[in-house]
């Protein structure tokens, strides 16, 4: 069997967003290609996990929570790449019925979904939750989860970072999709914090990296400096820089495309800009 790059797995994942969303006629693929390269990292190459020994307990294992359950379609993309569950099921986002909601739902017992999604801000705290509970179980793996810039607006997520910092939760790693876009315009316009965002963090008593969320070896230097704070006695935020809608020329750097699915004709254009590298579903 072939064994493929890290881009290459990449630039598959992202035809697939950009194929579902078009077949759905409906998602988030902004965010979702923003946050491609990192997660595939984190998936193929940097968690303890696999498909064979996934539980929903974690026990015994690295967990992973999506905070921002918009950006389902990279996660699932990720998920069917990675073997959770066929890649047929990639054409039925969104359907009724299917396991693919719009939203993570742990409902039909997916593998690879560890809560609910959709109410942003909530994630970090069942995120820090879990990470907690490996602490007091003497489970030395780590707790994942990523949330969005964005997102960072959701007080709870301030809350969530207040709790880390006083329990000392330094087995979890989290990581902001740092594009600069939400829904409404640039975070900068809408709230103002988008250049100061590792300064919060830092006072808020966390360790906090910046790192190139395109780039594999700034990813892999960014996962391995928070692995090494473990013991440090605080939490870790990695502000992964990126850009909005990566690897689509028209969709690249604007938050129009952060809900929005593209026409055929659109979907057409994106796919000649990634290659086809693993066959698409």
């Amino acid at each position: 069997m072939k064994e493929y790059t890290l881009p290459e797995i990449a630039s598959q994942i992202r035809r697939d967003i950009i194929r579902m969303v078009t077949t759905a006629k409906s998602g988030h693929p902004g965010g979702s290609l923003s946050s491609t390269d990192f997660l595939t990292y984190l998936f193929f190459q940097e968690m303890d996990q696999t498909p064979e020994t996934w539980r929903r307990d974690g026990k015994g294992q690295d967990m992973f929570f999506l905070s921002a359950g918009h950006l389902a379609p990279v996660l699932y993309a990720v998920l069917a790449r990675r073997g959770y569950f066929p890649l047929s099921e990639l054409g039925t986002l969104r359907e009724y019925g299917s396991m693919l909601q719009g939203h993570p739902s742990v409902r039909n017992g997916m593998k690879g979904i560890e809560q609910a999604a959709g109410s942003l801000g909530q994630g970090l705290s069942v995120a820090l939750g879990a990470a907690l509970a490996k602490k007091m179980n003497n489970d030395g793996h780590t707790v994942f989860c990523l949330t969005g810039d964005g997102e960072s607006e959701e007080g709870q997520i301030w809350e969530a970072a207040h709790f880390g910092a006083h329990h000392g939760i330094d087995n979890l790693i989290a990581f902001t999709d740092y594009n600069g876009q939400q829904i409404d315009g640039t975070t900068q316009d809408i709230a103002g914090f988008h250049k100061d965002l590792r300064e919060k963090w830092l006072s808020f008593g966390w360790n906090c990296f910046e790192a190139d969320g395109h780039d594999f070896d700034s990813i892999k230097l960014a996962f391995g400096k928070g692995k090494e704070a473990r013991g440090s006695g605080k939490p870790v935020m990695i502000l992964f820089r990126t850009v909005m809608g990566k690897g689509v020329d028209f969709m690249e750097g604007t938050n129009k495309w952060h809900g929005k699915a593209p026409s055929e004709e659109q979907c057409t254009a994106a796919l000649g800009q990634l290659k086809e590298t693993m066959g698409d579903y």
